[in-house]
């Protein structure tokens, strides 16, 4: 066992908790009765340095962290729940943060971060700013401290021994240092490259929240309630950003490991971290109209408060067990539930205390708004944004509701709605709706003076063509034995306007000289992303439909029995446009480029290994020769389908997953799909039922058959030939000693479209016969040499057949998918947009600008 390195970790988390401790004091008194940048150097300097050890020991953390997942220390609990010997590299990474230690760390590690940046470009709002920071890694890090004063217990170490996690095992009782040869593993669908850089980029936008948050409260505090929001704005516009591509990380992950076939499913989880992000943005549209308009500054106070609460109250949610039965992949209760209701609760209530006893000193602007003035459809907007979150959060809070009614005594029983994400897409398509609409009118008006003629005439071009491009979807949608309803038409006909408007005012800034917008880059990539929900989920077409006119089983349940496409091995089969062949079963060899097919294999007793039954050959290269000893990923079976369509004759082939996993549940199967991108369309498939490689396959009774060299035998509906016998192959994984006789008799089966080569055994050692059957996986044969007449040149062949190799697939037709990634491209790009372009207006090194209006921002200027 090696205890330092867990010592060391135990120890760098408490001075990480102590110098955050230091670290937010001596900020406190460094500003504490000073104006703003008039900060007391011997207070600040001692808060600097307490937060820089803060930062080494969160680094240290860190570091023995990965030390023990990467080292497989599994006298550790965090590295034997996590990781397991044979987890590829990319993926102990995972590890670091699938746990709920890990995944705080994470958190903190960013808010270090952005606080050396904080220190080094904002010197002038460094203490008031870095006192909120330091206060809130102090409660961070008490969430991983892991150590019990009397009965409380505060935080949960990642450094906790296994023996004393698990201290009721009988084993730990014999022999306290027993160390597992082996994890448990990561979760099968985290294996994924996406939860290698979506979880540091979600957590890196969670910490971006605290930026503006911090810098309003200083503001608050220091009665600078006007000045904080330049410096705030550029982060809010990075976190707008970060937070937005890591929400749809999340849904891309979905799309490519989850079957359920979207990418978005309103899990709990999920919409904790879409409503905070949703006020963020309706957050950063208030801040820009203080900034540019001298408009709506308690509105951009009470968002940016807001948004770091909900952030709060997103990490209560998903971490405190209260979602256990809501959510499939919430946290469980580490018993830290009322930790992280205080941790809520403290900052909730300061901020809004701060916020209501300066509200009445928040200027506000004298200035009338009217229907002519962008402001207020700004304005409207980011109410249009707030309503939506409020929607989704009124229902996810529902389990809380709950809880904390039986808490007092009170038994409530309200229920989530049966169909959430009906319940859910409802409102927010509607929100999507506004918000185009909003956005093209918003942007257009932001760049002219605006009265009745200017506005109908700039508003005229994109309507019509609106209207026209609307009025053809429709006719193509019918046109091609589609329905298409009067709502889905209203949505369209927003969305066309979003993408039309800013479109239209990319080009009149681009034509006038006029700097690009990224506001309007943004608002033109959320209007593709609204076109690209409308047609993937309102239109996915399911293409696997069953016209065989068979139940394939009385055991399944109706959709799998009507909307999926039953394949045989090496049978083609058609399904609508294309004809299907499933070709077999195949694994995932590190190194190996692609899949390898698993006949190719002679698997052994360590399940990680196999022997080379052929060479493993893989463009103009050969990674293993006949043989060789394999390593192999076994936990995952990819099934190849080809897919070949009629028409064009074009072909191509998917390798859905599945993992028989007795934690999924009844049927136990775990399935991925895999996905072929087209630029209309993609086709999503993934495999519904297969046989269960756990169990034993039921053979039939053998048969015997005694052959001669040069026979043939019939098969069932195949014929095989016995061409010759040889000297067995180290391939079969015989382990072969001096002394042994071992002969494999060369068969060939001649199936329906190819030719197997079989190798059954024999095998004499120390005077006792050993027999190694094959298999023809496609055909269902099994073939074993039971006996040898070497004086009549006979030999005894037993032959047994068993079901053929099959999966039941599911697949998909989603069209223009791509413009919701494409959408989130160019949003993700107008924000960055937006921050270069106010890095070169002077800004902060590190941060930008959000969508600017022309010099005078009071009083708009026509373009010209």
């Amino acid at each position: 066992m090696n205890l330092l390195i867990g010592n060391i970790g135990h120890l760098s988390v408490i001075v990480a908790f102590a110098a955050a401790l230091v670290a937010a004091y001596g900020y406190f008194q460094a500003t504490r009765g000073r104006a703003l940048g008039n900060d007391d150097a011997s207070w600040l300097r001692v808060a600097r340095g307490a937060f820089f050890v803060h930062g080494l020991a969160v680094f240290s953390v860190i570091g023995c962290l990965f030390n023990i997942i990467q080292a497989h220390r599994y006298e550790y609990y965090y590295a034997w729940s996590h990781s397991s010997n044979h987890l590829p590299v990319e993926y102990m990474i995972s590890c670091f943060w699938e746990g709920q230690e890990g995944s705080f760390l994470l958190w903190i590690f960013w808010h270090v971060v952005l606080g050396l940046f904080i220190m080094r470009f904002n010197r002038k709002w460094e203490a008031p700013v870095m006192a909120v920071f330091s206060g809130v890694q102090l409660f961070l890090v008490s969430m991983i401290l892991g150590i019990v004063l009397g009965d409380v217990k505060i935080g949960s170490s990642p450094f906790i021994l296994l023996r004393d996690f698990l201290t009721d095992l009988p084993v730990f009782k014999l022999n306290p240092d027993f160390v597992p040869k082996d994890g448990t593993g990561l979760n099968a669908l985290l294996q994924n490259y996406w939860m290698v850089i979506h979880p540091p980029t979600l957590f890196l936008g969670f910490a971006l929240t605290l930026v503006p948050f911090a810098f309003a409260i200083a503001g608050l505090w220091k009665r600078e309630l006007t000045a904080w929001v330049k410096p705030a704005l550029p982060w809010t516009l990075i976190g707008g950003g970060v937070l937005g591509i890591g929400v749809v990380m999340g849904a891309y992950w979905a799309y490519e490991t989850l079957n359920f076939g979207g990418y978005w499913n309103w899990d709990p989880v999920e919409n904790a971290v879409y409503i905070p992000w949703l006020v963020l943005v309706a957050s950063l549209h208030g801040m820009v109209l203080w900034q540019k308009r001298r408009t709506g500054l308690r509105t951009s106070f009470a968002l940016v408060i807001a948004t770091f609460v909900l952030i709060l109250y997103a990490t209560f949610l998903t971490r405190s067990g209260v979602l256990g039965n809501a959510s499939v992949h919430s946290f469980t209760d580490l018993g830290l539930s009322g930790q992280l209701f205080i941790y809520m609760a403290v900052f909730s209530v300061l901020a809004i205390g701060l916020l209501v006893y300066r509200w009445k000193e928040i200027p506000i602007s004298e200035k009338e708004l009217t229907l002519y003035n962008p402001e207020l459809w700004v304005f409207v907007g980011a109410t249009v944004l707030c309503l939506g979150a409020f929607q989704v959060l009124f229902t996810t809070s529902i389990p809380v509701y709950n809880s904390f009614m039986g808490l007092i005594g009170i038994k409530t029983n309200v229920a989530l709605p049966a169909d959430q994400i009906a319940h859910y897409s409802k409102a927010q398509l509607w929100m999507g709706v506004f918000v185009a609409l909003l956005s093209g009118v918003a942007q257009i008006m932001w760049w002219q003076r605006n009265d009745k003629t200017t506005l109908v005439n700039s508003l005229t071009a994109p309507t019509l063509l609106t209207l026209l491009g609307t009025a053809l979807v429709v006719l193509l949608v019918r046109y091609n034995g589609l329905t298409i309803t009067p709502a889905y038409v209203v949505l369209t006909l927003a969305g066309l306007f979003g993408v039309l408007a800013n479109f239209g005012t990319i080009f009149t800034l681009l034509r006038r000289g006029v700097r690009l917008s990224g506001g309007a880059v943004a608002h033109l990539g959320i209007a593709l992303m609204l076109l690209g929900i409308l047609a993937s989920s309102g239109y996915s077409n399911i293409i696997s439909r069953n016209v065989s006119g068979l139940l394939y089983s009385r055991e399944f349940d109706e959709s799998l029995n009507r909307d999926n496409v039953l394949l045989w091995r090496n049978e083609t089969t058609k399904m609508q446009n294309y004809d299907l062949t499933y070709t077999g079963q195949f694994f995932d060899v590190p190194g190996v480029p692609g899949y390898v097919d698993k006949q190719f294999l002679f698997r052994t007793d360590d399940e990680y290994t196999a022997l080379a039954r052929a060479p493993i050959v893989a463009g103009d290269k050969t990674y293993y020769k006949t043989g060789d000893t394999v390593a192999i990923l076994p936990e995952n079976t990819y099934y190849r389908i080809n897919y070949k369509e009629r028409e064009t004759g074009k072909e191509f082939s998917l390798y859905p997953r599945a993992q028989v996993n007795d934690e999924m549940g009844e049927g136990g199967l775990l399935a991925s799909p895999a996905v072929k991108q087209f630029w209309t369309h993609d086709i999503y498939s993934h495999v519904s039922s297969v046989l269960d490689p756990r169990k034993e396959k039921q053979w039939s009774e053998e048969k015997d058959h005694v052959l001669a060299v040069g026979d043939t035998i019939f098969l069932n509906d195949y014929f095989a030939v016995f061409r010759a016998i040889e000297p067995a192959h180290e391939t079969a994984g015989l382990n072969l000693q001096k002394g042994d006789l071992a002969l494999q008799a060369d068969m060939i089966v001649h199936g329906e479209k190819r030719q197997y080569h079989v190798h059954p055994v024999f095998l004499v050692r120390n005077r006792l016969v050993g027999r190694v059957p094959d298999e023809v996986d496609d055909l269902g044969v099994r073939l074993s040499l039971t006996n040898i007449d070497p004086v009549a040149g006979k030999f005894t062949f037993a032959v047994s057949t068993t079901q053929k190799d099959y999966v039941i697939l599911k697949a998909m037709e989603k069209p223009f998918i791509n413009l919701l990634w494409s959408g989130t491209l160019l949003m993700t790009f107008g924000f960055g947009l937006s921050v270069w372009q106010r890095g070169r207006k002077g800004g902060s090194p590190a941060v930008a600008d959000a969508p600017a209006a022309p010099a005078q921002a009071a009083k708009p200027q026509p373009v010209a």
